[in-house]
């Protein structure tokens, strides 16, 4: 079986995210840590298998699955939660959409949430990105973690839970049921593929911290309120990382210090070479918030750039 160069480091990763001082101990200066944003989608369409598998094959040390519960109520990798963007839905359903965004001139949408496993299956993931890749499909999140299971961690986002509580649907339960009828959690699990869970509603990163507490768990934000000292220690109550925007550390770089000193990782996002930024390149980028302030991991779409050191 193949292992990311720095494989072993992820578990380091996930060991010190959960405070483990044996972990600690041993692993005092974890590897910086890839994550392939919706999997290496700088090159294929995201939240693909063919996406993921490249990611694999760029060497990432976690793989990125955003989630969303069909109404049939499966998981499935979709970062959005309506389909009109990444899939042809329009085309096979142009009926079926769910409401007109007022916030979006009146743009329809199709929520994913309105469609079941099998119709969502029937669509096109891939054309819109590139032809090559026409016919790509929605995967589930059973099919994303049968690939990436044991060749690289899991760093699930549970997206828009308010979104599915509206609706009568719980999607922490709904996750959190997947992941132990796989034995996600497991420690022998844990040890060959380490999982992250992450997401920007505080409610669900804390009833994650309850549901699993082997597993870590990452709180993400865009708000400067966020990363005050007083709301990192308040944060390493129930998270084990924090994963502020990027342009969020650059207006406050001590607050890596501060997190460190929480017991919190810091992990920023998203770093992408086709992004304008006053740096030479997407690597250069990378490596400045990795080895100049000091973050702990990054999420990029260019699994390839990342720039690894000894």
């Amino acid at each position: 079986m193949h292992m990311p160069h720095s494989f072993p480091a992820c578990l380091a990763l996930a060991a010190v995210a959960l405070g483990s001082a044996g972990a600690a101990a041993q692993t005092s200066s974890p590897a910086k840590q890839l994550i392939a944003h919706r999997g290496a989608s700088g090159y294929a369409p995201e939240h693909t298998i063919q996406a993921y598998q490249l990611a694999l094959d760029q060497r990432a040390d976690f793989v990125e699955p955003d989630l969303a519960i069909t109404k049939d109520g499966v998981l499935i990798c979709l970062h959005d939660d309506s389909l009109e963007r990444t899939t042809n839905v329009e085309e096979l359903f142009p009926d079926r959409y769910s409401r007109e965004s007022a916030g979006r001139d009146g743009a329809k949408e199709w929520l994913a949430n309105d469609f079941t496993l099998a119709e969502i299956k029937r669509l096109d993931a891939g054309s819109w990105f590139n032809p090559r890749f026409a016919g790509a499909r929605v995967p589930t999140f059973e099919e994303m973690v049968a690939l990436v299971r044991g060749k690289a961690g899991l760093y699930p986002e549970l997206k828009s839970p308010p979104l599915y509580t509206a609706r009568g649907v719980d999607m922490v339960k709904v996750f959190v049921d997947a992941v132990k009828k796989h034995g996600l959690d497991k420690p022998e699990s844990l040890e060959t593929t380490p999982m992250i869970v992450q997401s920007f509603d505080e409610g669900a990163v804390r009833r994650a911290a309850a549901d699993l507490p082997g597993v870590a768990r990452v709180f993400l934000t865009s708000s400067d309120a966020d990363v005050s000292e007083a709301r990192l220690k308040e944060l390493a109550r129930f998270a084990t990382g924090v994963a502020p925007e990027k342009r969020v550390i650059e207006r406050h770089p001590g607050m890596v210090g501060h997190a460190h000193t929480a017991g919190l990782t810091v992990t920023s996002w998203t770093f992408r070479a086709d992004d304008k930024f006053a740096f030479p390149s997407v690597r250069d980028e990378m490596a400045h918030f990795l080895y100049s302030l000091g973050i702990d991991a990054i999420f990029t779409n260019n699994p390839d750039q990342f720039p690894r050191r000894p």
